[in-house]
């Protein structure tokens, strides 16, 4: 088969249909006719016959474009990502002929990150040729290595990772459409890619619908009632054309390209997205013999089908250590710098690791799980009082090497700590993370050093825990003591010496603030500094999709005049969490991580807020403070569903 770019169907030779399923001779099925994807594992292999998540990667050589490209096993300077291209996919097609992804690749790829991209058909030469050729910055050029070698063909250990680790998520399998017609004497398969997850919930069903063509799509269609309309790009927006069938009560929608033209994203633009759509939608290519029997009034059928393939991206970290991609949401390749952000992160982090400090383990890959999660107690360090610096080195892994073993949902994880039972602070929060989407590479340094008073003990009991009906993590916390800087800016460093507990959160409906009184409070004697201290994550989805995805803000008001307020302005942005992979937030997760919260992402801890109080107090007198909490400026009100407050808060003192 001559491999052309853009080419949209896929042979079917070298199969045999036998019971109503479509079979690859000499191997396991990969996929019937209505879209059940079959793992194709080879034979007589086990997780311990090859490379997983985490394995040092070996040394190879690889022949490219410009002469060769070598990687020797060990620490690197920079990670590398590993791409393998096939043209059986509408997805990769669309994430290298999108000027947004190719512009997200030349521009924003950290200078850090080299990049090999391979090939997984015959026509590798034409296909690296033809990548090489949509990047034209010559400045990222130097960092990308393009080898004409099939990967079949490389004699090295990247075919059994690409092959072995496979794709099994959307838009990492083959995805097609499956065109049948009386007379032909074979399906006609074509690759898709259907419509964006922003916009279009509804996936295809396992079902054969008739084809019917309804033109551009750009009216609406009473003929497509029950079917599927087979319309054209252009005219107007991929969103008026899915949504004029939907009101023609058809099935769903094929939107094919028009000749030359590309597979592209179809997504909703600006307030497109506010409408809900309950129709699936895919894009192909137009193939001449479903147009030539659609003219002739033939009747076409549709089904379709995922077929899996093999992994097209993995990547290599500063470690030298192998990597999982995570899920690519949507054709870019901004996937692809978010995970090399997040590499530059993780070697920081680890150079962080090496400052020096007193370590006292919690947990050691400690399943945490159930009502009780995960719990230890641990003796504190003596001299507990020289220090004046408290980091949690917490990591949430999975319970195998693979993100598949991952929990498939996000959920707030908590660390409590008693050190007396009788103490007023026994059972107080010391840390807070959001578990990730599916994926089991994050690791955080949260610096909860005004907390240290809690650890009034010789023995501190600490409890990490999350709902109890979430899938297992495979927990890892080490507490770091260490002594900061003696002088800050020549001013000496304080230590703080005692804690007093606030407000905390609640049920975030029109009564929120009401159960909120003013605290009066002395300064205690010796104290130089006061500092407020706060954890506060909004969650939930009311009818103003409060309090996960609308902005709020939380305020403390000290003496009626000094108002202290936080904002979650980013909560609902499109892309707010992408802004803090480089802070540590676990990229590429399957599920929509990249989205802002209300003082959260998936996959991050949540980072204290911490304000210097002292000039808003009478250092020698009463003062009072309240909190309260509103939405756009106002109590909040919802109808339905309220959202709530998750909040930890302190005043914290000094001397």
């Amino acid at each position: 088969m001559t491999c052309l770019r853009f080419l949209g169907v896929v042979l079917t030779a070298l199969v045999t249909v036998a019971g109503g399923k479509l079979k690859l001779i000499g191997d396991e099925l990969a996929s019937d006719l209505h879209g059940n994807a079959v793992a194709v594992r080879p034979a007589k292999k086990s997780m311990a016959d090859g490379p997983e998540p985490g394995d040092l990667a070996d040394s190879f050589t690889v022949r490219t474009l410009d002469g060769e490209f070598s990687y020797k096993q060990g620490p690197q300077l920079g990670p590398l990502i590993v791409h393998a291209f096939t043209n059986k996919s509408g997805f990769l097609e669309c994430l290298w002929s999108s000027e947004s992804s190719l512009s997200s690749l030349v521009e924003e790829l950290p200078d850090s990150t080299q990049v090999l991209f391979l090939s997984l058909d015959d026509c590798a030469l034409s296909d690296v040729w033809w990548m090489r050729e949509q990047v034209r910055k010559k400045e990222v050029l130097s960092r990308l290595h393009f080898s004409p070698v099939p990967v079949f063909a490389l004699g090295n250990w990247i075919p059994f990772v690409l092959y072995y680790w496979g794709c099994v998520s959307r838009n990492c399998v083959l995805a097609q459409a499956v065109f049948s017609s009386e007379g032909w004497n074979m399906p006609i398969i074509i690759k898709r890619l259907d419509a964006r997850y922003d916009w279009l919930m509804t996936r295809w069903t396992q079902t054969s619908y008739q084809l019917l063509d309804a033109g551009d799509g750009c009216d609406a269609s009473p003929t497509v009632a029950g079917a599927v309309a087979w319309v054209s790009e252009g005219n107007c927006s991929f969103f008026t054309k899915v949504q004029n069938m939907a009101k023609s009560n058809a099935s769903g929608v094929l939107v094919y390209a028009l000749p030359g033209n590309p597979i592209q994203d179809m997504n909703c633009i600006k307030d497109e997205c506010n409408t809900t759509l309950n129709i699936p939608a895919a894009m192909v290519h137009q193939d001449p013999s479903v147009a030539q029997a659609l003219r002739s009034a033939q009747l076409v059928f549709v089904s379709f089908q995922t077929t899996p393939s093999p992994y097209f991206f993995f990547g290599v970290d500063q470690q030298g250590a192998l990597s999982e991609m995570g899920w690519f949401l949507y054709p870019s390749f901004s996937f692809v710098n978010w995970q090399a952000q997040w590499f530059d992160f993780y070697t920081e982090l680890q150079t962080k690791l090496q400052n020096p400090a007193k370590v006292v383990p919690v947990f050691d890959k400690v399943q945490m799980q159930g009502e009780e999660g995960a719990v230890a107690t641990v003796n504190m360090p003596p001299g507990l009082l020289d220090f004046n610096v408290l980091e949690l080195d917490a990591s949430l892994s999975c319970p195998g090497k693979r993100d598949l073993s991952c929990a498939h949902w996000d959920h707030t994880v908590q660390l409590f700590i008693c050190c007396d039972r009788l103490s007023p602070h026994c059972n107080t929060e010391l840390g807070r993370w959001i578990t990730a989407f599916r994926r089991g590479i994050g690791r955080w340094l949260t610096d909860v050093s005004p907390l240290l008073p809690l650890l009034d003990g010789n023995k501190c009991t600490l409890t990490m825990k999350t709902v109890p009906w979430a899938m297992p993590w495979v927990v890892s916390l080490n507490l770091r003591f260490s002594i900061g800087n003696h002088t800050d800016n020549g001013k000496e460093v304080l230590h703080p010496f005692l804690v007093m507990s606030l407000y905390n959160g609640g049920t975030f409906d029109k009564n929120y603030n009401k159960k909120f009184q003013p605290i009066k409070f002395p300064v205690p004697a010796s104290t130089k500094k006061v500092e407020l201290y706060a954890v506060i994550t909004a969650h939930g989805s009311d009818d103003h999709s409060c309090g996960e995805f609308c902005v709020t803000s939380h305020h403390f008001l000290f003496n009626a005049v000094f108002n202290n307020s936080l904002i979650f302005d980013t909560a609902g942005s499109p892309l707010g969490c992408t802004t803090r992979v480089i802070e540590g937030a676990v990229p590429n997760e399957h599920g929509t991580w990249l989205y802002g919260r209300g003082g959260w992402c998936d996959g991050l801890q949540v980072d204290p807020w911490r304000v210097d109080i002292t000039k808003q107090l009478e250092m020698n007198g009463s003062n009072t403070v309240v909190y309260f909490g509103l939405f756009e400026g106002h109590d909040p009100n919802p109808s339905k569903d309220p959202g709530y407050i998750i909040m930890s808060s302190f005043l914290v003192f000094y001397k």
